[in-house]
């Protein structure tokens, strides 16, 4: 498991890692991104702040660089990064396939992804992805698993996905949507040859998103590295736009809204790696304050108070304009 690299650190960034979906395409649904980027989002320019996103995470210790096929260019990006530094042969390398991006590098696109979960299109975006990273990818995602996904029981998929896992390349899943735990636990009964089949969960949980803990707990406990996204629920727990509970307990603290909600996700013992989706250096550094922040079982309950339904969660952030 390349994880076990991640193990060995002792830096307190050790559990965060930076995804790339909002800067390595121009358009993504998190809020406040028309500020965090402004104008320009040509592909050079988009290129360059990836590059120093990287720079700035790697320099404060973070080692765990998520990317996907549908996330633009961001293998691209993430691949001509570690080209220009060989010496950095200590970090983790996720990305994802079963998206296909779409936008064609616009932010008013109709469609800018498609989800395809067949094998055609793993062996496909398998060839692409190894073509940008080759031997710098360390984990490989069936990107938004939910309950109904074919992925779950395409047997030919799994001896493929087998066959890359006996070659050393870590197989994982990411899930999406309100059932998350339902496709979590059904990933986790997948086995080839009588072995389970993924050792990483990718998921959604954030203090407004709850639901999936128990069943990231049970993965946890299976053996799989947890890795959680959408910390932040896309902009909704940072400032300006963070509700006021947490607005109250990051003013106790002296931290940031940002830095306070991935806080209480590493406070689970179940979470191997909180991502940071930052879009600017100094949200960067800002997020990477969460292990500083030391939360009090109150404060903690308060936060517990934020939680939506599943449904009007996953509905609300369907409804989020692509930027």
């Amino acid at each position: 498991m390349p994880f076990a690299r991640l193990a060995a650190a002792t830096t307190p960034t050790c559990h965060i890692g930076l995804g790339l979906a909002a800067v390595g395409r121009p358009g993504y649904i998190n809020l406040g991104r028309d500020e965090d980027l402004g104008e320009d989002r040509s592909v050079e320019a988009l290129r360059t702040r990836t590059h120093e996103l990287l720079d700035a995470a790697y320099a404060q210790g973070v080692r765990y660089f998520d990317a996907a096929r549908s996330y633009g260019r961001s293998e691209e990006f993430l691949a001509d990064w570690l080209g220009a530094r060989p010496e950095v042969d200590d970090v983790v390398v996720g990305s994802k396939w079963g998206y296909i991006y779409t936008a064609g590098w616009s932010t008013d696109a109709e469609r800018h992804e498609v989800k395809d979960h067949s094998l055609a299109t793993y062996e496909r975006q398998r060839a692409e992805t190894d073509a940008l990273l080759g031997d710098r990818l360390d984990l490989y995602q069936i990107h938004s698993v939910t309950p109904d996904s074919p992925a779950l029981t395409d047997k030919d998929l799994h001896a493929r996905l087998a066959e890359a896992a006996a070659q050393g390349l870590t197989v994982g899943f990411s899930t999406s949507g309100p059932a998350q735990a339902d496709a979590i636990r059904a990933a986790l009964a997948v086995t080839v040859d009588g072995e389970p089949l993924f050792r990483t969960v990718q998921s959604t949980y954030n203090a407004l998103e709850a639901s999936a803990g128990p069943a990231l707990a049970e993965a946890h406990d299976a053996g799989l590295t947890v890795i959680v996204k959408e910390g932040m629920a896309n902009g909704r727990l940072a400032g300006p736009h963070a509700p006021d509970a947490l607005e109250a307990v990051a003013d106790a603290t002296g931290m940031g809204c940002d830095a306070v909600a991935l806080a209480w996700i590493l406070r689970r013992p179940w979470a191997g790696v909180v991502l940071s989706g930052a879009a600017t250096v100094p949200q960067l550094v800002s997020n990477l304050h969460a292990p500083a922040v030391d939360l009090d079982e109150d404060q903690l309950t308060r936060l517990d108070t934020l939680a939506e339904d599943p449904g009007a969660y996953w509905e609300r952030r369907g409804q989020l304009p692509w930027h």
